[in-house]
């Protein structure tokens, strides 16, 4: 369950209507697949002002629905209420096929770390629109609307992924959740994290030495990053960045992670 609430996660002068829809749902039916499971449906709340035109809501509705099919979901219901502002409050459903959930709690000394789906390109892109630039316009329409690879996570619980997170606050911070609750470190490579030509063009365009710092910190991209047992063969989708060992944190290029953290509700 995920709630987004206007001028906090989204702007309407950055983002369409069927864009927040988009986005609401599959930040969403990415918590699904990460925990192995098969997207199903939605349950959608909706506060919002009285005189919100109707049109902007029927857009909202195609933007959920749109990512709904492409996930191979439906919405099944909700409620509406008044507010001062626009608040999205949705509920994900899935199905797991008769398997046991993939959690956080699992990884082991030994595992392999890897990453399905973009890192860093819509902090890249919240980035650009907050300088006010205009392009790369993939990074741009990946803040607005990501698109998660779902299939992805009930394929990683098949080849026996021992834990799992979507990445919706940053990289780090989320491997730090699979750190901590399975009672191990996590140390990743830098030059193994995927660093591509939208970011690096972003990076030039805003003054910044490189895109590493959105890869590591940026969330809302929606990748799945999980643990798989050493050796395994993983599709391609699937990139290994790093390792689990025993101990305690993440760690980036053996060096622990200070003052380096993503998205914080109340900071």
């Amino acid at each position: 369950m995920d709630l987004l609430v206007e001028k906090q996660h989204f702007r309407q002068d950055w983002s369409t209507a069927i864009e927040i829809g988009g986005k609401a749902a599959a930040q969403n039916l990415a918590d699904i697949a990460a925990m192995g499971a098969r997207p199903t449906a939605l349950l959608v709340g909706l506060a919002a002002p009285g005189d919100l035109p109707v049109a902007w809501v029927e857009d909202l509705a195609t933007g959920l629905a749109q990512e709904c099919g492409r996930a191979g979901a439906a919405v099944a219901g909700g409620d509406i209420s008044a507010a001062p502002l626009i608040m999205v409050a949705i509920t994900a459903l899935g199905d797991l096929g008769g398997r046991p959930p993939v959690t956080r709690g699992g990884a082991r000394p030994g595992d392999q770390v890897a990453v399905a789906g973009l890192l860093g390109h819509s902090a890249a892109g919240l980035a650009l629109l907050a300088a006010g630039r205009t392009g790369p316009a993939g990074l741009l329409a990946e803040h607005r609307w990501p698109h998660p690879d779902y299939p992805a996570g009930p394929e990683a619980a098949r080849l026996g992924a021992t834990a799992m997170i979507d990445v919706s606050d940053g990289l780090v911070q989320d491997l730090g959740h699979v750190a901590g609750q399975s009672g191990v470190r996590i140390d990743l490579e830098s030059d193994r994290l995927p660093q591509d030509d939208a970011l690096r063009a972003a990076a030039v365009a805003l003054g910044k030495q490189d895109s590493l710092d959105w890869i590591l910190t940026g969330g809302e991209d929606h990748a799945l990053a999980a643990t798989f047992p050493p050796g395994a063969a993983l599709p391609t989708r699937w990139s290994v960045v790093g390792r689990v060992s025993a101990g305690d944190g993440v760690r980036v290029d053996s060096r622990r992670v200070e003052g380096m953290s993503g998205w914080e509700h109340f900071r």
